[in-house]
């Protein structure tokens, strides 16, 4: 299955970051990419941080975003790698550009090596902002093949991304992607308000749900008045400088 032939996910023309909408249906994703978000994810919010949607389901939200937008999916959370592996492949041939799977710390070379193999150069590790030992792992995705990696909350209570860590340490993950060619993204129940304080951290993206939701509830459906805003608050954002040279 070939990536949609749009925007790269490396683009160092973009203003930085772009906009990561996660989409329970083919509905939301119609109004995300009407919006202008970037990257279409989807996932079942009803299910936690990353749960997973039928691939039938995906299929259809990758065909009504009509490559307008790159899209993703959620393969899911699990302990065992033997776990993730059928539904990373499974939804790798849905029409989605990208699969995300959260990632454990624990997981050998071999472990990651064998995540990554199951859709080669598109495969987005998602590590949990509660675990820490984010920037520890980048060299060893990278060197396991993954395409990029981003940090989430794997809690939904209120807490944000910046109420589990600093700025700073925001900060050394994304340039360690930068240094080892990954592509880095943001987001943990990001309001519109993170905007100002993450994009100087250069993240390629910004992943938003709930504060894009009506009500500011991530079970509930995208507002696009609110998806649009977003757009808008990035497309201002002063172009990000080029990627540092390899």
């Amino acid at each position: 299955m070939s990536v949609p032939r749009v925007a790269p996910p490396f683009d160092t023309a973009a203003s930085a970051p772009r906009l990561l909408v996660s989409v329970r249906d083919a509905a939301e994703a119609g109004v995300a990419a009407e919006a202008g978000a970037d990257l279409v994810d989807a996932k079942d919010p009803a299910r936690g941080a990353l749960g997973a949607l039928d691939p039938d389901l995906v299929r259809a939200i990758a065909a009504r975003v009509e490559g307008r937008a790159l899209t993703s999916a959620v393969a899911g959370e699990a302990e065992a790698v033997a776990a993730l592996v059928p539904s990373i492949r499974a939804l790798s041939g849905t029409g989605v550009g990208f699969v995300k799977v959260a990632v454990r710390a624990a997981w050998s070379a071999d472990d990651l090596a064998r995540v990554a193999d199951a859709a080669p150069g598109r495969l987005i590790a998602v590590l949990f902002a509660e675990a820490g030992g984010a920037v520890d792992l980048v060299a060893r995705l990278a060197e396991a093949g993954f395409l990029g990696a981003m940090i989430d909350t794997a809690g939904k209570d209120g807490r944000r991304l910046t109420d589990h860590l600093s700025l700073p340490v925001l900060g050394a993950f994304t340039e360690a992607c930068r240094a080892h060619g990954l592509v880095s993204g943001l987001a943990g129940s990001l309001a519109l308000s993170d905007i100002a304080s993450l994009a100087p951290l250069r993240a390629d993206y910004l992943g938003f749900r709930g504060g894009l939701c009506h009500g500011s509830d991530r079970t509930r459906g995208l507002d696009p008045t609110r998806v649009a805003e977003a757009v808008r608050s990035l497309r201002a954002r002063p172009a990000k400088p080029a990627r540092d040279a390899a």
